[in-house]
């Protein structure tokens, strides 16, 4: 009779995510993760064709995560693009390396960080037409001018630089919005 596989996928993929987000995914590497989940490399190159896999995987991964940390953030304000710079800034603050990895990483494996953003819901089209429902004639372009100061501030969260409370964030997002928009 065989031997039961006690190292599953699941469970070393589960293990490899939680490192990603406690460490980054430049941590996880197969002598680290077979480290964590009490077992030699073997089994993680029994499961995974290479690390190249796993990491794909995890990606794609925190791609879902984030887009439900978006779906079961509350909603701050009703000014376009508003909540989804607060939900991104808070997600670099509290997710700081899924954060690097979705968001700061040359690799994205073929996802634009317009994809990412957007997610299988569609938050940013939704954003850009409730500016085009409030009267905004080029939501695109005011989307692109939120949008780099929106990923300044999360990028400056992730070293300590960003301080501001969520109500000064809020306040700073509607009126970069209404000044963008003139």
């Amino acid at each position: 009779m065989p031997r039961k596989e006690s190292i599953t996928r699941e469970y070393l993929f589960d293990a490899a995510f939680q490192m990603v987000r406690e460490e980054g995914l430049e941590q996880v590497t197969a002598r680290k993760l077979a480290a964590r989940a009490g077992c030699s490399t073997q089994p993680i190159f029994r499961l995974y064709n290479n690390m190249e896999e796993l990491w794909k995987e995890l990606f794609e991964k925190g791609i879902e995560f984030f887009e439900e940390f978006y779906n079961r953030t509350p909603r701050y304000d009703s000014t376009p693009f508003v909540n989804l710079g607060v939900t991104y800034i808070r997600f670099a603050i509290e997710e700081h390396h899924l954060f690097r990895m979705l968001f700061l990483s040359q690799n994205r494996y073929n996802k634009s960080l317009y994809e990412i953003i957007n997610g299988k819901m569609g938050a940013v089209g939704r954003e850009i037409h409730r500016a085009k429902n409030e009267g905004c004639e080029n939501a695109g372009q005011i989307f692109m001018k939120m949008w780099i100061f929106i990923h300044g501030a999360a990028c400056m969260s992730t070293t300590g630089d960003y301080d501001l409370e969520m109500q000064d964030t809020i306040e700073i997002l509607k009126n970069a919005y209404h000044g963008f928009v003139g």
